[in-house]
C-alpha cells in the first residue's frame, strides 16, 4: 500500500477529533487551554493514534469503528503531547524548538507548560472515561485505562525519562539501554497498539500479537530516533539535532555504533511483520507502518 497517502488522510481525520474533543480556549482557564492546544496542534506525524486505528480495524476487518475507538486515539495523542512538553523543560532535555516551533515553555513560561502537561495528561483519562465512549463495554474500558495509564506511569514512560536523566554521561550496559527506551518510547507505543485492539474486541490470541507487533516498532522507532538526532538537520528534524550526543544521553549508535543500529531496527521491522502472520489484509496498514517508522526522516 501506498502509505504516505494513507499517513496524511488519518492524520487528518485524527485531527479532526482532536479538534471536536479539545476544551475551547475560553473563560477562565483559557491560558492554561490556549498552551495545552498550543502543543498539541502544532503539528505531528500522529503515529501513536493511528496505530490505535489501525490496530482496531485490524481485528475487525474495516473502519466501522473509528468513531468508538477515536477518543482511545486522541488520548495517546494527548499523553505523548504531555510527555513532549515535559522532556523540553529546562530541568529536564532544554529544547528550544519542538516540531519546528519554539517549546511550549519558552511560548508560556516554565510554570505554565508544567501546568499545560499536566492538563493534557489528566484530560486524555476525562476523554476515556467520558459518557460519549460507553458503546465499548466498561470492562474494556477499564482495559484500556489500566493499560494506557501503565504505560505511561512508573513502569513504563515515566520511569523510562527517569532511567535516562538518570543514566546521562554514563557508560551502561546494553541490557539498561534496552529498558530506557522500551519504557520511554515502546511503553506508549505498545499500549497504542494494545488498545485499539482492545476497543475492537480482540481475542486473547490477537492481543498477544499485536502486543509483540508493538514491542517491535517500539524499538525500531527508538533506534530510528537515535539514528535521525546523530544523522539529520534541526531542520529536517524540527528539533536540536545532535542534542542526545551533546547531552550525553545513552542511545543505540554511542553503545553499538551506527551500522549495527540499522541493522537492529530493520531486524526489528521484521520481527513486527512476523507478529501479524496470523492477520490477513486487515493488517496491511500496521504492516506499512512498521515498514514507514524504519524508512522515515524525521
Amino acid at each position: 500500500m501506498e502509505i504516505k497517502p494513507y499517513l496524511e488522510e488519518q492524520r487528518r481525520l485524527v485531527e479532526e477529533y482532536l479538534g471536536r474533543f479539545m476544551l475551547p480556549a475560553e473563560g477562565d482557564f483559557s491560558r492554561l487551554v490556549e498552551a495545552m492546544r498550543y502543543s498539541l496542534f502544532v503539528g505531528g506525524k500522529r503515529v501513536r493514534p493511528i496505530l490505535c486505528l489501525a490496530a482496531s480495524r485490524a481485528v475487525i476487518g474495516d473502519a466501522s469503528l473509528d468513531g468508538q475507538v477515536m477518543p482511545v486515539a486522541c488520548a495517546m495523542e494527548c499523553i505523548h503531547t504531555y510527555s513532549l512538553i515535559h522532556d523540553d523543560l529546562p530541568a529536564m532535555d532544554n529544547d528550544d524548538l519542538r516540531r519546528g516551533r519554539p517549546t511550549n515553555h519558552k511560548v508560556f513560561g516554565e510554570a505554565e507548560a508544567i501546568l499545560a502537561g499536566d492538563g493534557l495528561l489528566t484530560f486524555a483519562f476525562e476523554l476515556l472515561s467520558d459518557p460519549a465512549f460507553a458503546a465499548t463495554p466498561a470492562e474494556a474500558r477499564l482495559r484500556i485505562c489500566h493499560t494506557i495509564a501503565r504505560a505511561a506511569g512508573p513502569l513504563g514512560m515515566v520511569g523510562g525519562q527517569s532511567l535516562d536523566m538518570a543514566n546521562e554521561g554514563k557508560d551502561i550496559p546494553y541490557d539498561l539501554l534496552r529498558t530506557i527506551h522500551r519504557s520511554k518510547t515502546g511503553a506508549l507505543i505498545t499500549a497504542a497498539v494494545e488498545t485499539g485492539g482492545i476497543a475492537a474486541g480482540a481475542d486473547a490470541t490477537q492481543l498477544r500479537a499485536l502486543a509483540g507487533y508493538g514491542n517491535a516498532i517500539g524499538l525500531a522507532f527508538q533506534i530510528v530516533d537515535d539514528l535521525l538526532n546523530v544523522e539529520s538537520t534541526t531542520e529536517q528534524l524540527g528539533k536540536a539535532a545532535g542534542s542526545d550526543a551533546e547531552a550525553g544521553k545513552a542511545t543505540y549508535p554511542a553503545l553499538l555504533g551506527l551500522e549495527k543500529s540499522r541493522t537492529m531496527a530493520a531486524d526489528a521491522v521484521a520481527e513486527a511483520h512476523r507478529a501479524l502472520e496470523s492477520f490477513g489484509e486487515s493488517a496491511e496498514p500496521l504492516r506499512a507502518l512498521a515498514t514507514y517508522i524504519v524508512e522515515r526522516k524525521r
